[in-house]
């Protein structure tokens, strides 16, 4: 059997991708408290002594405005950390996945951002998890890196948990209405990237569940699903928000890639939406 490592295993994405993978790989999940991929010969020993034919590197510093006033952490973990990983993997001949982001582009394209757009993060945040890309590319010749968009899922903080809360706490919402993405659920992430290490694909793909909207939306849905829909919604603008981290309006991902490659296609966000929130008993 084949054996698979996870960092960031308590993360988000991690744990479903743990629960995905583990009904056929060996699984290792680890985590900072396991070993720190920003010391490199830490790093280095702990995935050799595991030697696994696979890394799905999921650990990452993903607080955006944060990124802005931390930036030598967000380096250290996004661009150094991926470059140790990365490393663990040239030595060892293992594949590796690289879970990356949409705010790798400026979002000033009208349409879908393919594989092959240029890329030109507008933060501190996008411009780190671009260098961890670019260090995969360098040190790993069998590599996948999957860019993905608005993550939501079980474990951790996400925009779904803060609306419930923000709604119950306040009874009416200011929201943005001038940025567009694709909410993705971490279970179908999870799955998606299952596929594409099945299917033996390689390079850049774009992964999100299908269709789109806008922050503010979103929040009508989650709120309308949650029995929540008597709570007022207001749209405002991005720059009424003083946010410390610059977001691209635009964070839509062309999927066709991936569906094309794999044959796998994913389904909507009010339907994976909706899922979520029944495991979670919001409904």
């Amino acid at each position: 059997m084949e054996r698979v490592l996870i960092t960031g295993a308590k993360g988000m994405l991690g744990l479903d991708v743990i629960d995905v993978f583990r009904e056929t790989y060996e699984v290792y999940g680890r985590d900072i408290d396991d070993f720190d991929i920003t010391r490199d010969k830490e790093t280095m020993d702990a995935i050799i002594r595991i030697r696994p034919n696979i890394v799905i590197h999921a650990a990452a510093y993903t607080d955006v405005d944060g990124s802005e006033t931390h930036l030598e952490l967000a380096n250290s973990v996004n661009g150094g950390g991926t470059k140790n990983v990365a490393s663990a993997c040239r030595e060892l001949g293992s594949k590796m996945v690289y879970i990356s982001t949409d705010y790798v582009f400026d979002g000033t394209k009208s349409g879908a951002y393919s594989e092959e757009d240029p890329t030109c993060p507008i933060n501190a945040y996008g411009r780190s998890k671009l260098e961890g890309e670019r260090w995969v590319r360098t040190l790993v010749d069998q590599f996948i890196i999957v860019r993905t968009a608005w993550l939501f899922g079980r474990g951790g903080n996400n925009f779904v948990k803060t609306i419930l809360k923000l709604a119950r706490e306040k009874g009416a919402l200011s929201v943005v209405n001038d940025q567009v993405g694709s909410p993705t659920y971490a279970v179908d992430l999870g799955r998606a990237i299952y596929v594409l290490v099945e299917k033996g694909c390689k390079g850049i793909y774009h992964i999100t569940n299908g269709e789109t909207c806008s922050w503010y939306e979103y929040t009508q849905e989650i709120l309308a699903m949650s029995g929540l829909g008597n709570i007022s919604v207001h749209p405002i603008s991005s720059d009424q928000l003083n946010r410390a981290a610059k977001r691209p309006r635009n964070s839509v991902l062309d999927r066709g890639k991936f569906e094309r490659e794999t044959g796998y296609r994913m389904r909507s966000w009010r339907e994976a939406l909706m899922d979520y929130l029944k495991r979670e008993g919001k409904t």
